[in-house]
């Protein structure tokens, strides 16, 4: 007996099939090694993973079967919300659900393979996402496709007696803001910074919105006055609109997903031109850059 297992020993050990136990890994639910190339999983560790597996079973009250574990994450994009991407997973028939409730959420689901996509616009001393994805998912299967870079700003009712043009100028204004798993506060955050400001320099409603679109709708129905959203939102509640800040929405994509039907089904649908008149439409989108590689995990 090694401290290691193989792919082989363990699939054998679970009575499965090798690419299940792959499977297993790419979902992050084995514990493993990575050795000149090779999964390598350590003895003492995948034995305390099967008695967790087989504890959860007995507390279901079917301790007698073989433990079980989700092989492939749920047909779901998770992360950050955007219309657009919420339109387009509607319009191209894909199949795939949405849950988009922030970036910060959706990268902790698809660490614990909740979903396939996470949407993330994550900002960063040099840019977007990239450093960030590579710190969690840098020895994992998923890659960071770029979904669209969008304006985003202050949000406000028309006829306010003194339009905010900076986050400074809205200081004396009731403010919205989102969630904290949102990547919009990171963003505040950010911005308040560059301008010297903290949040108790800003005048917070009670109350937290959890899409771009309630946040917009927050403010058209005079439950606050201004708030940090983007263009595309400003326009579907015909608010006004300042740009403070061009980001960069990006797709963290499970690799194998990609290559599945339902994944190749939507983003053929993003690569037509009834997608791109979407975008132009809603305002506020720079689609050229869509389906770049940003990173790609080993």
């Amino acid at each position: 007996m090694t401290d290691f297992l193989t792919t082989r020993e363990l699939a054998s050990i679970l009575r499965v099939k090798e690419r299940k136990v792959y499977d297993l890994v790419a979902t992050g639910a084995l514990p493993v090694r990575r050795v000149t190339g090779k999964l390598l999983f350590p003895r003492d560790e995948i034995e305390v993973w099967l008695g967790a597996q087989s504890r959860r079973a007995g507390a279901d009250g079917v301790a007698d079967r073989a433990p079980t574990v989700r092989s492939e994450p749920p047909l779901v994009v998770a992360g950050g919300h955007d219309p657009l991407l919420e339109w387009a997973l509607r319009e191209s028939r894909s199949g795939i659900a949405a849950f988009l409730d922030g970036a910060v959420d959706g990268l902790n689901r698809a660490a614990s393979g909740e979903c396939i996509v996470a949407g993330v616009h994550i900002p960063e001393n040099d840019g977007w996402n990239v450093a960030t994805v590579a710190r969690r998912f840098g020895d994992k299967p998923w890659v960071l496709v770029e979904w669209s870079k969008r304006k985003r700003g202050l949000i406000f009712r028309p006829g306010l007696i003194k339009p905010p043009t900076s986050l400074r100028e809205a200081r004396g204004l009731r403010f919205q803001a989102r969630q904290p798993e949102a990547g919009s506060e990171l963003v505040l955050d950010r911005l308040l910074a560059r301008d010297r400001l903290k949040r108790a320099d800003l005048h917070l409603v009670d109350s937290v919105e959890r899409s771009e679109t309630d946040l917009a709708q927050a403010i058209a129905a005079d439950r606050a006055d201004v708030g940090l959203g983007i263009a595309a939102a400003a326009r579907q509640c015909n608010l006004e609109f300042v740009p403070l800040i061009e980001e960069r929405f990006d797709l963290l994509v499970w690799r194998k997903a990609y290559f599945d039907p339902p994944m190749q089904k939507f983003l053929a649908f993003c690569g037509s031109e009834p997608f791109r008149q979407r975008a132009k439409a809603m305002g506020g989108y720079d689609v050229k850059g869509f389906g770049a590689v940003h990173f790609n995990g080993t």
